[in-house]
């Protein structure tokens, strides 16, 4: 168990420092977890991360909590949480005290330039990933294709699309259809 907790902290400081762009960043992060660790399964990832966009707080520090408390309860939840945030206050601190100093610098702009599409490379393969895992037929396809011209079309809140999938999910299930 003490083990368990050294190596939660541990891979969660990394997950920290690493996952650059906010808390859909980390996702990739977790999925290494399930490979590495076997805390939790794909699927309860998955619910993870719905769960994480439907509760209030940062997404990256719910799934924290919720692989930490999966693992090894509140006391992990609780570690897991800390180690994950440790370092964004580490950088904030120290980022707060040279900001002004550099601001103009050519490479400092340059760095904050480059880290967009790495950010957004992480979230694309992650997403081609989910995609290709929990898109299993056509129904899925059809609705996965209608919600995101949707979202395109009229650009609101993505909890809209949620609960729009939500209704026909239920919809379906009622109807003895199967999307996953």
């Amino acid at each position: 168990m003490l083990m368990t907790l050294f190596h939660l902290i541990v891979e969660f400081f990394k997950i920290g420092v690493f996952s650059v762009g906010g808390g859909y960043a980390t996702i990739p992060f977790l999925y290494h977890l399930i490979n590495n660790y076997h805390w939790y399964t794909s699927d309860q990832l998955t619910n993870m991360i719905a769960i994480s966009m439907l509760t209030p707080g940062p997404v990256g520090a719910n799934m924290a909590t919720f692989a930490g408390f999966q693992t090894c309860g509140i006391f992990g939840g609780i570690l897991a949480t800390f180690a994950l945030v440790l370092p964004s206050l580490f950088f904030v601190i120290i980022i707060s005290k040279l900001l002004n100093k550099f601001r103009e610098n050519f490479f400092v702009q340059s760095i904050l330039y480059a880290l967009k599409p790495a950010g957004c490379g992480l979230l694309a393969a992650v997403g081609f990933g989910f995609f290709k895992e929990h898109i299993t037929n056509i129904y899925a396809l059809m609705l996965f294709i209608f919600l995101f011209a949707l979202s395109f079309k009229f650009k609101k809140n993505p909890l809209y699309y949620f609960l729009i999938a939500a209704i026909v999910g239920i919809v379906l299930q009622v109807c003895n259809v199967k999307l996953i």
